[in-house]
């Protein structure tokens, strides 16, 4: 059973609403790659740095990450919401008056690039100029929040609603939740011991395609994710990590990384041969950037969880086995530059070889 309902579970209104909220992501995700990839690129070059390409190791599943923060890399945390989250939740995700996006709160912060004319209705996707208001609050500590606008029942219009999101549900409580779902535990996460319960928590990380030893907006991604479960509805949680030198998106569909790749000269001639397109093809709709004459692109992988990370089909309890992963790879792909309308992903294997 899963805690969101498919399309052909929905009303007609709601059909609607689902198709409105994937149309918008499309747009998100082209947002945020171009924030957390390309601009970071970008950044090391202007700084006269050589860009710290992610290897091809650190892409399986349970690949540990070098432990490095990169001063020049963009970090941001996004939760989007398909409905609108329920004052119930405020327990453990902090949003309220004080963060809105409001003008009044958006001035009282100096880290906020902000004008006057540059507000008016900007927080609404529907904004042409919503992607300028998005990414002069991604570098904010904490999460922003965008979810449907409650206000108005007969519309489905999304906004950025808040800014500056803390996620206080504990660790151990989001794994706690986990665990009863994929029935490891019956109530507590330490009724099999202490140690039962350190495994749990690390797979807890696992299920999310990140190392136990993640640091603070990726653990608050993956505890947000879990919690959003409770809302009912599609959520989707988007975060660039500094030390992963990536963007990771957790979704209803499963776990999507992106990462900038640097194509050898031949491997993007045998790419476009293999995929029917030109050389010149390749490179005017999916290099985002070149380096001595090698290519670079946005590599997606995406992986989605084994029968040990989902709920077993009778329903019983059963043990953990720490040696069994919890999820695998089941996709890779080089995507199109942000803004290409036309092209597809180009399959390209990479992980493995």
């Amino acid at each position: 059973m899963t805690y969101w309902k498919y399309r052909e579970q929905l009303s007609r209104q709601n059909k609607l609403r689902r198709s409105v909220y994937e149309a918008l992501r499309d747009e998100l995700d082209a947002y945020l790659i171009e924030h957390a990839l390309i601009d970071s690129y970008n950044r090391f070059i202007e700084a006269g740095l050589e860009y710290p390409f992610v290897e091809k190791r650190e892409l399986k599943p349970r690949a540990r990450i070098p432990d490095v923060e990169y001063e020049h890399h963009n970090r941001f945390l996004v939760f989007f919401v398909e409905d609108a989250v329920r004052n119930v939740h405020k327990k453990y995700i902090r949003y309220f008056d004080d963060n809105k996006t409001t003008k009044e709160n958006l001035m009282r912060f100096g880290s906020v690039q902000f004008t006057k004319k540059y507000f008016r209705n900007i927080k609404f996707f529907e904004s042409v100029h919503f992607s300028e208001f998005l990414k002069g609050l991604l570098p904010v500590d904490y999460a922003l929040l965008i979810q449907r606008d409650a206000s108005l029942k007969s519309r489905n219009r999304y906004a950025l609603s808040h800014f500056r999101v803390r996620i206080d549900w504990p660790i151990a409580d989001a794994a706690e939740d986990m665990a009863r779902d994929l029935r490891y535990i019956s109530k507590d996460l330490f009724e099999r011991g202490e140690r039962y319960a350190e495994e749990i928590q690390k797979k807890f990380f696992e299920a999310s395609g990140l190392p136990a030893t993640s640091g603070g907006r990726r653990t608050a991604a993956v505890v947000g994710a879990q919690l959003l479960k409770h809302t009912g509805c599609i959520t989707t949680t988007y975060v660039a990590s500094s030390e992963s030198r990536a963007l990771y998106r957790i979704s209803e569909r499963g776990i999507s990384k992106y990462i900038l790749l640097k194509l050898g000269k031949k491997e993007a001639a045998t790419i476009a041969e293999a995929n029917k397109i030109k050389l010149e093809t390749l490179l005017r709709h999916y290099a985002v950037a070149e380096e001595n004459e090698h290519p670079i692109v946005v590599f997606q992988a995406s992986y989605e969880r084994t029968s040990h990370g989902r709920p077993p089909e009778d329903g019983k309890l059963r043990d953990l086995n720490p040696e069994y992963s919890w999820i695998t790879v089941v996709g890779q792909d080089i995507i199109p530059k942000p803004g290409e309308w036309a092209r597809s992903p180009l399959p390209h294997s990479i992980i493995y070889t």
